[in-house]
């Protein structure tokens, strides 16, 4: 039986203008009784002027897939987005992109087409995810009128959910992503870069995941938000 954010998309599609948001859509959602090792899943970071998706825009995009429980570096991707402001000094120098590489970049539109394909039948994998959401969400609006909806793993709320089950003592810096990848003896990467904290997120992913498998696997949704 459908999911009811499955019954959901099917509701959006038959109301969606044609184009890419549509055909990403035209996608069932993975079910979510099924092995979580026999899904694929879409890791998405992005790179943000601020964090109010109202007024703040999308600077980059970093998405990689993982296929069951192996990251296909072959799909890694990154992208900056041409926005329609300068940006802000406090971004440039945290993302360090300038307005000249983002003159350069592509036009929103394309680049969410690009990601919709990507993640289209996919599991998004954030870490804190519901800035990509709002912002991916946003976006989609603002190029084809309506929001965006994805099933979703958020590796910030996984990490929780393991504190407090295990009542393991845990500060608010704990559950930083690159926290949390040190926790895991996960690689270290340079932060703020779209597409290394994506990679981070499908590793930190991939990690808590088989901490939680016994060789048996595990159902989707005990992973979903």
């Amino acid at each position: 039986m459908p999911s009811v954010l499955d019954w959901r998309r099917r509701w959006h599609l038959h109301r969606a203008p044609p184009g890419p948001l549509r055909d990403y859509l035209e996608q069932p959602f993975p079910h979510r009784r099924t092995d979580y090792r026999a899904r694929e899943y879409l890791a998405i970071d992005l790179e943000t002027t601020g964090l109010d998706t109202r007024q703040d825009q999308i600077l980059s995009v970093g998405y990689v897939t993982v296929r069951g429980n192996a990251i296909d570096l072959s799909t890694a991707r990154h992208r900056v987005v041409r926005i329609d402001r300068p940006i802000p000094e406090a971004s440039a120098v945290i993302h360090q992109i300038t307005d000249d590489q983002s003159a350069q970049g592509g036009e929103l539109a394309d680049v969410m087409t690009e990601v919709l394909a990507a993640l289209a039948g996919k599991v998004m994998i954030a870490h804190h995810a519901t800035i990509e959401q709002g912002f991916l969400s946003n976006a989609c609006k603002t190029c084809w009128g309506r929001g965006l909806l994805m099933p979703i793993i958020d590796t910030q709320v996984l990490a929780y959910r393991t504190f407090e089950r295990r009542q393991i003592p845990y500060q608010a810096s704990d559950l930083r992503l690159f926290a949390l990848a040190s926790r895991y003896n996960l690689p270290r990467y340079g932060a703020h870069n779209a597409l290394s904290d994506a990679l981070t997120a499908a590793e930190l992913f991939l990690a808590q995941a088989a901490y939680r498998d016994d060789g048996r696997g595990l159902p989707l949704a005990d992973f979903l938000c």
